[in-house]
């Protein structure tokens, strides 16, 4: 058993945090927000006050924060993890964020002697709550394998996929597909409704067949119940399509379907949609066709 220092209490990183102490960790987890803070407490995270108190004696400390300059404040600048990290303290980066990010935050940490790996996660709230989450694992080998046991009490799927930000590229084409899915979902959706079917029992059927996903699985209730409370905010996803399309450009991918849904995912955002579900996708597939005004359950 590890003692834990966990930064980043949100949606994703509460049940994350509560799973590690459910796990038998001891775990000293901090957050800026209170609201945060006192819903981690409510689920038996023990809060502490500071980045610094998380941090110090900390076996590994763990960050889970919403973009690149969150985690570059949080584990690199006055106050963060690398200034209160025991010598021998290891750092894991759950966020996602920008694969060069990953790459420096590494090199800070490898040169002052510190194992580290960044490890964001797939799988949204449900899976951050049933503990099933897929871990992206980026890396020294025997690091990777040094934490596997505790990533594990996260998530079900933990795979090495590379050196340092691997794992950030590999979360980069995962949201891709995540968004792409989630189009898909949402055209099928306006499309059975245009021809009058039973979409619950049109898209059961696609979900059992070769155009099943997860993104069925997870999302097709809320969309049929025109409910988008946030397991995934848009906001965060258009944040890591940003990332996905700086990404593809420094190597010359070409990726035009990629492109579209993340204008349309920017198009939501910018008309203030930020804060609802990814899968609010299909308010806007609505409304382009005329079925709606795209405003249910704002």
């Amino acid at each position: 058993m590890a003692v834990v220092g966990f930064v980043g209490l949100g949606v994703m990183g509460r049940p994350m945090a509560a799973n590690l102490v459910r796990a038998g960790h001891e775990v000293r987890a901090f957050s800026r927000g209170a609201a945060g803070r006192a819903s981690a407490a409510e689920l038996g995270v023990p809060v502490v006050a500071s980045v610094a108190e998380a941090v110090k004696g900390a076996d590994v400390v763990l960050t889970m924060l919403p973009d690149t300059p969150d985690v570059r404040a949080v584990a690199l600048g006055p106050g963060g993890v690398l200034e209160h990290l025991a010598p021998s303290g290891a750092y894991i980066d759950l966020s996602t964020i920008e694969p060069g990010a990953a790459r420096e935050i590494a090199a800070r940490f490898a040169e002052a002697g510190h194992d580290v790996l960044d490890a964001p996660v797939s799988g949204g709230e449900a899976g951050a709550r049933e503990g099933t989450l897929s871990i992206m694992v980026g890396g020294p080998a025997d690091v990777a394998e040094r934490w596997r046991d505790l990533l594990g009490a996260m998530g079900t799927t933990v795979v090495r996929v590379g050196e340092a930000g691997g794992g950030q590229v590999v979360k980069a084409a995962n949201q891709l597909v995540v968004a792409t899915h989630l189009q898909a979902l949402a055209e099928a959706v306006v499309f059975l409704e245009a021809h009058d079917a039973d979409v619950a029992t049109g898209l059961s059927v696609i979900a059992r067949g070769l155009g099943g996903s997860t993104v069925i699985d997870r999302k097709a209730d809320g969309v049929l119940a025109g409910d988008f409370t946030p397991g995934f905010r848009l906001e965060l996803h258009h944040k890591d399509l940003g990332i996905v399309e700086d990404a593809a450009r420094a190597r010359g991918a070409v990726l035009p379907v990629t492109a579209l849904v993340g204008r349309l995912v920017q198009s939501l955002v910018q008309r203030g949609d930020g804060g609802r579900d990814h899968s609010a996708l299909v308010a806007l597939a609505r409304e382009l066709n005329g079925t709606t005004d795209g405003t249910e359950a704002r």
